[in-house]
């Protein structure tokens, strides 16, 4: 069995997860946390299970908390409706994050990436995962992006590209713009370099939506969709374009 935490302060959302998992039968849930002084005090006094589900904003704290306090022996699975934490949470043991509402398919791949990690007997030395977990980097696939009231979840397979404009930075996709709570360094960090590049100080662009590539007199990129003003290749950077481009 494998046996794993539910770190949650509303109880329905706790309950949801909880029924969510019990669809695994290999899944023994053996703690629900609340707070972040519950969780110190919980893995303080108890074996550390091999698989953590943590909300962030918990009413005491960030869960981060509690793992830069009592480092975690296990893998973490961050559940969560703060897009700007993602980074700081793939630096604590963590294999994937889902926005919340979490969608069924979306949880099924976090546990088979969780598998994936460990051999059948679902044992592994705590000194291994950030070694496992370093060789499998977990990269950003979807972005939470709020319009007006409301939430919307964007794949980044859906973004052309990410720019900056007056200290804000924006991600594009078809016929949309939304800001976003990322800045263009920590995006660097955690888009897949396969498919995203800085082509300079303003922007991130998609391999996927490249339309056109004019080489004369410098390098300028076309994208699918994008926005109106033109992105040029920094002259810094061109030998690591061409370079990426055929990667």
């Amino acid at each position: 069995m494998i046996r794993t935490v539910i770190i949650e302060d509303e109880k329905p959302a706790s309950r949801k997860l909880a029924r969510m998992l019990s669809e695994f039968p290999e899944i023994e849930v053996v703690a629900h946390i609340e707070s972040v002084e519950d969780g110190i005090e919980w893995f303080s006094n108890h074996e550390h299970p091999q698989l953590i589900f943590s909300d962030i904003v918990l009413g005491d704290g960030l869960s981060f908390d509690i793992f830069e306090k009592i480092p975690s022996k296990g893998f973490i699975i961050y559940t969560t409706a703060f897009d700007q934490y993602t980074l700081k949470a793939f630096k604590l043991n963590s294999i994937d994050y889902l926005l919340k509402p979490i969608l069924e398919e979306d949880l099924t791949g976090a546990i088979e990436k969780f598998k994936s990690f460990i051999p059948s007997d679902h044992s592994v030395a705590s000194q291994e995962i950030k070694q496992l977990i370093k060789k499998d980097k977990t990269t950003l696939s979807r972005i939470l992006v709020k319009i007006g009231y409301n939430l919307k979840i964007v794949q980044t397979r859906e973004v052309s590209c990410f720019f900056s404009e007056n200290k804000i930075v924006y991600l594009q996709t078809q016929g949309r713009t939304f800001p976003s709570d990322f800045t263009l360094d920590e995006l660097e960090e955690v888009l897949d370099q396969k498919k995203f590049f800085r082509v300079n100080r303003q922007f991130i662009i998609s391999s996927d939506h490249i339309k056109n590539i004019h080489t004369s007199p410098t390098y300028k990129v076309e994208l699918d969709f994008q926005p109106a003003e033109e992105i040029t290749v920094s002259r810094d950077r061109v030998k690591d374009f061409k370079e990426w481009l055929v990667s």
